[in-house]
């Protein structure tokens, strides 16, 4: 029997318990009809899949790696991952490992439909678990409006109020925070002032000791001037704020007197004139390679690497292109490499032309509608039998609704009427959510071409939106010494699965 892994994951803010046992029912289910033989079960609670900061997760791609399973079972996409960068990432990585990733109520296979629907319900997904995101923005703009605290920890040289949950100052840490700008000021550099701070005792907040990185994020900390600030830094792909960015303005609220002030205006200007000055301004201009993980060498078969080359002599010129890892690591190949722009261009315009033409989208909008009308009848079963559920809960409460008008209360009915109510709420919400993935399982003809077309403008994408883009589309790029062969992952009409016609 083929070895599988099963994954299952709850969100705390939406699911409970029983959807995890309900995923391990299905899929123990589908693994015995399939003959699928399940070597270990993978749970992640209250953890949430906008982000992989799931250890669970994390250790089913690491055991992927050692050959303990062929297979892993998931429940549906979503429980995968919610967005489609994450979702091509790890599905990669398990391909890498020659591990099969397989959602069992939703069963694609490797026709053109299937494999774009995927890529629409991932991004559905992903629409869904955003606009959840939007709407706690919402609350947590209100409170910055009232200068009160976002949750989180923090900043070193404050505490929150229980009451009000504003910030007040920690006359302890404000210390130091007075010490570090000021000997800063002085011209003292990051070692001195770490070592001050850990003669007098201090730690950060999360009682560690300080670091450079540490103090330079506190030295660019405009609260402590008075300024409160909501939303200044972007997050990263993994949830995490990004402090090295920033949003745009109209993103940031700023409010002047918003949170007492620990150092005064003056201080504040002088240390950050003295940051702008010391600040390391000839960094390497960072050069996106949209191939990475794609392209491979036609004569050892090796991956080929982003390689950026800065010619001196020739007034900087950067020369960026794609070569034989296996040449340029081991000396086992002698392939040469190719212009970076020259096999990205090509790449785009195979792309615009063979997949993304008029006629092939609509041919492929009718299929996935198709497709995804069969995908869909699980949830509407899965409405059915929570919907079942809550129709005994009730005939319960009822019951003893009833036997205590007629004078038949005991203490411990108390109790059970709690544990019921609780029950029909939860199961109320798991209602209300199933039948919003309903909706959005079940997308409209509009709505998949909308999206595809999304995907189809490539020469108006992003960086990051087109590697998004050819993660989705191509299996593998070749580089012969004459010709670039493009392998897709969906087969079209008239089109095939390989394009190579252009010429070195």
């Amino acid at each position: 029997m083929i070895k599988a892994a099963a994954y299952c994951r709850y969100s705390s803010d939406n699911q409970r318990d029983e959807s995890i046992e309900a995923q391990v029912r299905v899929i123990k289910e589908y693994a015995q009809k399939n003959e699928y033989a399940i070597v270990k079960i993978y749970v992640d609670e209250a953890k949430s899949a906008t982000t992989d900061n799931r250890p669970q997760f994390l250790q089913m791609i690491k055991d992927s790696k050692l050959g303990l399973f062929d297979v892993v079972l998931v429940h549906k996409l979503d429980r995968f991952a919610r967005n489609r960068y994450d979702s091509a990432f790890y599905r990669r990585e398990l391909k890498k490992s020659d591990v099969q990733l397989i959602s069992v109520l939703e069963p694609l296979n490797d026709s053109p439909e299937s494999v774009i629907l995927e890529s629409v319900l991932e991004g559905m997904a992903e629409y869904y678990s955003k606009n959840l995101a939007r709407e706690a923005m919402k609350g947590m703009k209100e409170n910055a409006y009232k200068c009160k605290h976002n949750g989180g920890i923090p900043p070193f040289g404050y505490d929150v109020d229980p009451v009000s949950k504003t910030y007040i100052i920690n006359q302890h840490e404000a210390k130091a925070v007075k010490l570090i700008f000021e000997m800063y000021a002085d011209g003292e550099g990051y070692s001195s002032i770490i070592k001050k701070l850990n003669n007098l005792g201090y730690k950060t907040k999360k009682g560690n000791k300080f670091g450079k990185n540490s103090i330079h994020d506190l030295l660019r900390n405009e609260k402590y001037t008075g300024v409160y600030i909501f939303n200044r830094a972007p997050k990263k792909i993994n949830g995490k704020y990004n402090k090295r960015k920033q949003n745009t303005e109209q993103d940031i609220i700023k409010i002047n007197g918003g949170m007492p002030a620990i150092i005064d205006r003056t201080l504040w200007k002088k240390v950050q004139l003295k940051m702008d000055r010391n600040k390391y301004s000839g960094r390497k201009a960072i050069v996106t390679y949209l191939l990475s993980g794609l392209i491979f060498c036609g004569k050892c078969g090796g991956a080929m690497v982003g390689n950026t080359r800065r010619f001196k002599d020739r007034d900087n010129y950067i020369y960026c292109s794609y070569n034989c890892s296996a040449k340029q690591r081991k000396r086992t190949c002698n392939m040469k490499g190719i212009e970076k722009q020259t096999v990205e261009e090509y790449v785009i315009n195979s792309l615009q032309k063979k997949l993304f033409n008029s006629k092939t989208i609509d041919v492929l909008c009718d299929k996935i509608y198709e497709y995804a009308q069969k995908q869909n009848e699980d949830l509407l079963e899965d409405i059915k039998a929570f919907e079942k559920e809550l129709s005994k809960i009730d005939t319960q409460i009822n019951n003893m609704v009833e036997a205590i008008a007629n004078g038949m209360f005991h203490p411990s009915m108390k109790e059970k009427m709690t544990v019921l109510e609780n029950k029909k709420s939860e199961i109320i919400s798991i209602i209300e959510e199933t039948k919003i993935k309903n909706a959005m399982t079940l997308p409209t003809k509009e709505q998949i071409k909308s999206y595809i077309l999304k995907d189809s403008n490539l020469k108006n994408k992003s960086p990051e939106e087109l590697k998004k883009i050819f993660q989705t589309y191509v299996e593998k790029i070749i580089v012969h010494e004459n010709n670039i062969e493009i392998i897709l992952r969906v087969f079209f009409d008239g089109c095939g699965r390989r394009i190579r016609t252009l010429t070195k």
